[in-house]
């Protein structure tokens, strides 16, 4: 996995994502997604974010919220959701497919992560059957370290994710058994709606 390999699936990524919130109704902008109290609207004012703010304006936002980043995302989302039109949020997408913005210490593969898990976000919160090419998610999953499952503070104690559709588990104990892109979601603390993965422990990962 190479800077570039990662760097181009980025930008696929995006511009996969800018191509589904085109076909997108009004209503479904202002549906719920997985990430807790935002809509569609909010998850792509916070992915663009980036791409319209200088970090000077990021570190004043960050000391606005006393340095909580999860509470300065949040406000920023909904501000920047509330006051742009979809239209505009869109274009922001499109315009940055190849825009270089990486996460504090994630390189190109936390950028990847970024934009693959709350793309999921959308399109399961949604209910849409879309299906991150395997190989994108798996680079996610392989730029995953222990620092990074326990960001999320997702209890995984006794548990083996196995997926379905690609050579990839994690952990050991009872396996839960799913896509890639599922299980990805379930290890970033997303409740998954019922049927998207098997196994004895699977109601701790679903709604």
């Amino acid at each position: 996995m190479t800077e570039d390999s990662v760097r181009d699936a980025v930008a696929a990524e995006r511009r996969e994502q800018a191509d589904l919130l085109a076909a997108l109704r009004p209503e479904q902008w202002d549906a719920p997604t997985l990430c807790d109290g935002w809509r569609v609207r909010e998850v792509v004012a916070h992915t663009t974010m980036p791409f319209r703010a200088s970090l000077g304006r990021t570190m004043v936002e960050l000391l606005k919220a006393r340095g909580n980043f999860n509470r300065m995302a949040d406000r920023c989302a909904r501000r920047d959701a509330a006051e742009l039109p979809s239209e505009a949020l869109l274009a922001s997408l499109r315009a940055n497919v190849t825009h270089p913005w990486t996460p504090p210490g994630g390189g190109a593969a936390g950028a990847l992560a970024h934009d693959v898990i709350h793309g999921l976000d959308i399109t399961v919160g949604l209910g849409l059957d879309r299906r991150v090419p395997p190989e994108r998610v798996a680079m996610v999953l392989a730029g995953m370290r222990p620092k990074n499952i326990a960001f999320f503070g997702t209890d995984l104690t006794g548990v083996s994710l196995r997926a379905t559709d690609l050579a990839w588990s994690h952990g050991t104990g009872e396996p839960v058994r799913g896509l890639a892109q599922d299980l990805l979601l379930a290890i970033c603390g997303r409740r998954l709606p019922p049927g998207r993965l098997t196994g004895e422990p699977v109601k701790r990962f679903s709604r």
